[in-house]
C-alpha cells in the first residue's frame, strides 16, 4: 500500500502498520504536511474518539485538517470507506475533494489508488474515498456505506439537515467508526450547535487569535490566516469594542486581550475570528446563519443565469461621508453591490439610466438626497419609483394578512426577511460582503403596543457600527412592493 515502509527523519525505516497508532506521524512523514498544535489535536481526537466536533474561525485550516484525516484513515485501514459531504457541490468538489486530491498527488510516498472526480478508488470495491453533496443522496442511500472501518467527514456542518445526521448515525456501526464535523459557528440551532455542548463529541475550536501566523506576526504556515487580517478586523467599526481591563468578562462575553488592549467582540468577530457562536436574540431581524446561507447560494449561481426584470435599489448620498449604493436584483439573485463615494446627483442619475436601460425599474428613497435624482430621471422618462421609507404603511399587511407595519421601511425589510427565511423556503442569493452582513445582522425589530412591526431606526444602527447602513438600505429598496401599477407580495387596504 505504501511500498511496505516509511522513512523516519533520520533515514531509517519502520513497518507502516505502526502508523495506525500515530496518524499525525503518517501525515507528517507520508503526506509531508506540517500541521499546527491545534490541528494535530484534532487528528488525535478523530483517531481515538468516535465523534469529533470542530468549530473554526476564517482560514484556520479546518478543511485542510479534515482532508489530511480523510487520507490517513483511508490508507491506514483496510478495508475502509471514507465519505466527505457538505451542503453544496462547491464545498465538496472545490474545497474538500480538491484539497484531498492535491495532498494525494503531492505525497512524499506514492499512495496508490485511482484519483477520479469526487472519488479515490482503490483495488477492491469495499475500499474507497468518496465526496458528494448531502442533498445528492437521499437518506436511505446512506445504508449502503457500511464497513468495518468507516469515517464520515461533514464540512460546513451548520448547513446540514438533522435528517442527514440521523442517516449518518445509521452507518457508524463498524468496528472502527468515526464522525468528524467541521463548521463555522454561524447558527445557534442544529447538530453542529448541539455538538459543541454534547458529551457525545470531543470538542475543538480553531480561533484565529491563536493561529501561529497571528501570534508570530509572520507567515509560519502558508495559507492560514495572518496577523494583518486580524488586525484589520480590530479596526473595523462594529466588529469589536474597546473596553477596560475592569470591564472584561472573558468567560461570559468572550472578551479578549490583544497586544495589551481589551476588546469585546461583536457577532461577526465572534464567528469569523474567534470561532464562537453569535449572540443571536429574538429581536434580531436577520440571523447571521441566514446571511451566510444566502452567500453560499450566491457562490453556486452563475450571474448569466440570473433572469427576470432588473430591480435596482438606489440609496443616494450627497457629497459627505455616506456612500451611494446600487443593489441590482433579478428575482432571487442580487449581483455585486455598486458603491460610489461623493457622487454628484446628475452623475448618479446617469448611472441609473444606463443601468436599467429598457430592462428594469429603479427604486429611490426620495426623502433627502434621492429626491433630485428621481426628479431628473422622471424628466428623462426613465422608469424610477419614489420609494419613501418614512411613508406610512397604514393598511399594508404582509402576505399572511396578519402583520402590520409602522412604515414602508419596515415593509421592505420584512419582505427581505421573508426572502431569506429558510422556514419560508428562502432562496435569495446575496453577494458575500462583510459590510452588508454586518449591517443586516445589526438590525433589530420590535412589535409596538398597537401591534405594528417597527424596524430599529437607522440612526441607532449607525451609532453602533460607525457608518450609515447604506448597503442594506439599497438591498431592502429592491423589495419596495409598488411596481407596474400594483402592490406585490403584500395585501393592501385603503392604500393609494
Amino acid at each position: 500500500m505504501l511500498n511496505g515502509y516509511r522513512l523516519r527523519p533520520s533515514g531509517t525505516r519502520r513497518n507502516p502498520l505502526e502508523y495506525r497508532d500515530d496518524w499525525n506521524a503518517w501525515i507528517r512523514d507520508i503526506l509531508g504536511v506540517r500541521l499546527d498544535r491545534k490541528q494535530r489535536g484534532i487528528v488525535d481526537s478523530v483517531q481515538f474518539n468516535r465523534r469529533t466536533s470542530v468549530r473554526s474561525g476564517h482560514s484556520r485550516g479546518k478543511d485542510y485538517s479534515a482532508a489530511c484525516i480523510s487520507l490517513a484513515f483511508l490508507f491506514n485501514h483496510y478495508p475502509s470507506k471514507v465519505i466527505n459531504t457538505a451542503p453544496t457541490g462547491r464545498q465538496v468538489n472545490s474545497i474538500m475533494m480538491s484539497e484531498i486530491g492535491k495532498l494525494h498527488r503531492n505525497a512524499r510516498v506514492p499512495l496508490g489508488g485511482e484519483l477520479l472526480s469526487g472519488l479515490i478508488r482503490m483495488n477492491t470495491e469495499d475500499w474507497f474515498l468518496i465526496g458528494f453533496k448531502a442533498g445528492d443522496k437521499e437518506t436511505e442511500a446512506w445504508t449502503g456505506f457500511h464497513s468495518p472501518n468507516i469515517l464520515v467527514v461533514v464540512t460546513e456542518a451548520s448547513g446540514i439537515a438533522q435528517e442527514t445526521f440521523d442517516a449518518i448515525d445509521g452507518v457508524l456501526t463498524g468496528t472502527l467508526s468515526r464522525l468528524l464535523i467541521v463548521f463555522n459557528p454561524n447558527r445557534t440551532i442544529g447538530e453542529a450547535f448541539q455538538s459543541a455542548r454534547s458529551p457525545l463529541y470531543s470538542k475543538h475550536k480553531l480561533s484565529c487569535l491563536q493561529a501561529p501566523n497571528v501570534r508570530a506576526r509572520k507567515i509560519l504556515i502558508p495559507g492560514q490566516v495572518d496577523y494583518e487580517w486580524v488586525a484589520e478586523k480590530l479596526q473595523k467599526p462594529g466588529w469589536v469594542t474597546r473596553i477596560s481591563a475592569e470591564e472584561a468578562d472573558p468567560v461570559g462575553l468572550h472578551d479578549f486581550r490583544f497586544e495589551g488592549q481589551w476588546y469585546r467582540p461583536g457577532d461577526l468577530f465572534l464567528v469569523k475570528v474567534m470561532g464562537e457562536f453569535p449572540r443571536e436574540g429574538e429581536d434580531q431581524l436577520f440571523p447571521l446563519s441566514w446571511i451566510e446561507a444566502a452567500n453560499q447560494r450566491w457562490l453556486e449561481i452563475k450571474p448569466e443565469n440570473a433572469s427576470g426584470e432588473l430591480l435596482l435599489g438606489c440609496d443616494i448620498a450627497g457629497m459627505g461621508r455616506d456612500v451611494t449604493v446600487f443593489a441590482p436584483r433579478r428575482q432571487d439573485y442580487i449581483a455585486q453591490l455598486q458603491v460610489y463615494s461623493k457622487a454628484d446627483h446628475m452623475v448618479s442619475a446617469g448611472k441609473i439610466k444606463n443601468a436599467i436601460a429598457h430592462d428594469g425599474t429603479a427604486f429611490i428613497d426620495t426623502i433627502g438626497e434621492g429626491a433630485g435624482v428621481h426628479s431628473r430621471l422622471a424628466e428623462q422618462e426613465v422608469h424610477s419609483v419614489s420609494a419613501k421609507f418614512s411613508e406610512s404603511a397604514e393598511g399594508v399587511k404582509d402576505a399572511t394578512g396578519e402583520r402590520e407595519f409602522l412604515n414602508m421601511r419596515a415593509v421592505c425589510y420584512w419582505l427581505l426577511r421573508d426572502a431569506l427565511d429558510p422556514r419560508l423556503g428562502g432562496k435569495l442569493a446575496l453577494p458575500p460582503d462583510d459590510e452588508l452582513t454586518q449591517e443586516l445582522t445589526e438590525i433589530h425589530w420590535t412589535v409596538q403596543s398597537n401591534g405594528k412591526i417597527k424596524i430599529e431606526p437607522k440612526e441607532d444602527i449607525k451609532a453602533r457600527i460607525g457608518r450609515s447602513p447604506d448597503k442594506s438600505d439599497a438591498v431592502a429598496l429592491t423589495y419596495w412592493p409598488w411596481r407596474a401599477g400594483q402592490w406585490d407580495g403584500i395585501s393592501v387596504k385603503n392604500k393609494r
